[in-house]
């Protein structure tokens, strides 16, 4: 029988510090309950990347992007899901655990769907897949039109921006992010309370491949030249970290990950914590991208050229 623990519980009665020491993170103080330094997660050099504030029982790696509660910490650490954190500290604390019940389970529903997009009910009209900004980024109208992006013409907050429709696994649209064709700010507008952290951007598409192998990116524009160059298995992060949600997606479907991240430093720091993270799970291979380049910058042509390169299971290719 499977059981229920109280993640909020765990929360509240189990302190980061003890944790911390656990695993031997050595940090400097910087201000009252707040520490700082060498991110264990991923290992980074960064000598103040990783922040931990003891009053909120909370953590931050500005490099890797890893971050949360005592729950994210030893999941993170120990390579596991939150609920097989959560098991690990309700054996050493006296957080309560009991059998699922029905009751239980209705309770465990309710959080979940509080944290996760609900289909929308509408699909957005007026979209225009011909639009020159797509044509000057090198996507083909065939390839918007297969994605659903295009200039929106409409009322609201997306008016006159580029709309990109986001899924959720199954394939229902959860949400549309509106990007600037011109100087305007924020170059990328999501709607108010969605959780991108929760999703990866085209897995519907990816899974349904049946492929074994998928490349993640960091951007839209990505997965779109990749489409183009006969790559479907392709997700995208719309960022550079990779959150407990996503991770746990990326190893339901597949066994093997290509990491294409862009040629910057943020890339780079963002390849590095992935490896860390995924390489106990799945066989992870890098792409390694020459400097301030990003994959949706290359031509058709590199990108094929990228991969039709015989490759092992585990190789880190520089182009």
């Amino acid at each position: 029988m499977q059981t229920w623990v109280n993640f909020a519980a765990i929360k509240q009665s189990v302190p980061l510090a003890p944790l911390l020491r656990r695993y031997q993170v050595k940090l400097g103080r910087s201000g009252p309950d707040q520490y700082r330094g060498c991110c264990p997660i991923h290992g980074g050099q960064g000598r103040d990347a990783f922040h931990a504030n003891l009053t909120r029982n909370v953590f931050h790696c500005f490099s890797c992007g890893a971050g949360g509660s005592v729950l994210d910490f030893v999941a993170a650490m120990e390579g596991c899901s939150l609920r097989e954190a959560a098991l690990k500290l309700a054996s050493e604390t006296a957080a309560p655990i009991q059998p699922v019940t029905a009751a239980t389970t209705a309770r465990q529903l309710v959080t979940r769907k509080s944290n996760v997009a609900t289909p929308l009910g509408f699909a957005l009209r007026d979209i225009d897949s011909s639009h020159p900004y797509l044509a000057s980024r090198g996507i083909q109208k065939a390839t918007a039109e297969h994605f659903g992006i295009g200039w929106y013409r409409g009322p609201g907050i997306f008016s006159g921006r580029l709309v990109i429709p986001i899924h959720n696994e199954r394939g229902e649209l959860i949400a549309y992010c509106g990007r600037a064709v011109d100087a305007s700010q924020p170059r990328y507008r999501f709607p108010s309370g969605f959780a991108k952290s929760e999703v990866l951007f085209n897995l519907h598409r990816a899974a349904a491949t049946g492929h074994q192998s998928v490349v993640v990116v960091e951007g839209f524009f990505d997965c779109l030249k990749l489409h183009q160059a006969g790559v479907p298995a392709a997700v995208a992060l719309m960022g550079a970290a990779l959150y407990q949600s996503q991770q746990r997606a990326l190893l339901q479907h597949f066994a093997h990950v290509i990491l294409l991240l862009d040629g910057d430093p943020a890339g780079r720091r963002a390849a590095a914590s992935l490896i860390y993270r995924l390489q106990p799970h799945v066989s992870v291979e890098v792409i390694r991208l020459p400097d301030g380049v990003q994959p949706d910058q290359l031509s058709t042509e590199a990108l094929l050229a990228i991969f039709h390169t015989p490759t092992s299971s585990v190789l880190h290719r520089t182009c």
